[in-house]
């Protein structure tokens, strides 16, 4: 008899432990359909001894619009959508916008974001290697650019969560340079 449970174990374990993975990740965040939360970001340049540290809210509405607020240290706006993009500084009057598939290497760089948060994994495979490590409770996914424009700008982005929820993102410039974007008290 324990032959057979230990032969119905070596049946079952591989299955169930295949059963999570990067089609289940980006199903289960396809099915956020808006949320919200603050964000503090640090960005480490190398002509810098310290971060530079900016802090305000994010939101994201499936499957296209994100909007990042910056709060401090200045009030600006980041507005993506439908593939267009918004910059917004009222202190500097300032107000640029673009259509992101003009501009390759931002169009991927917006993507890395956008198609996590929606779940669009054909997206992101057009720009990306994709590469996941953990499991659904805490996940580490690891972005490593396709194209030579991309990599001549981004070396390689980890967006990290648990669940459905993206709780930080990390850039590595092609220069060295890099930033780090936590996401705090995110709601739906």
């Amino acid at each position: 008899m324990r032959i057979l449970i230990l032969l119905a174990a070596l049946f079952v374990l591989p299955a169930s432990a295949e059963e999570w993975g990067l089609p289940q990740l980006m199903q289960s965040l396809a099915q956020v359909q808006t949320s919200q939360g603050k964000f503090v970001e640090r960005k480490h340049l190398a002509v810098l001894d310290v971060p530079l540290t900016s802090s305000g809210t994010l939101s994201f509405r499936a499957p296209d619009h994100l909007e990042k607020h910056t709060l401090e240290p200045k009030d600006e706006t980041l507005v993506l959508d439908q593939g267009v993009l918004t910059i917004e500084n009222k202190a500097r009057n300032i107000k640029r916008t673009l259509v992101v598939q003009q501009y390759p290497a931002v169009w991927a760089f917006v993507e890395s974001i956008r198609s996590t948060l929606a779940g669009d994994l054909p997206m992101l495979q057009r720009f990306y290697k994709v590469e996941l490590k953990g499991g659904a409770a805490k996940w580490r996914m690891k972005l490593l650019p396709l194209e030579d424009r991309t990599r001549a700008m981004v070396k390689e982005i980890v967006i990290s969560g648990h669940g459905d929820r993206v709780t930080a993102i990390e850039m590595l410039e092609a220069n060295g340079d890099h930033s780090t974007m936590t996401v705090i008290g995110e709601t739906q």
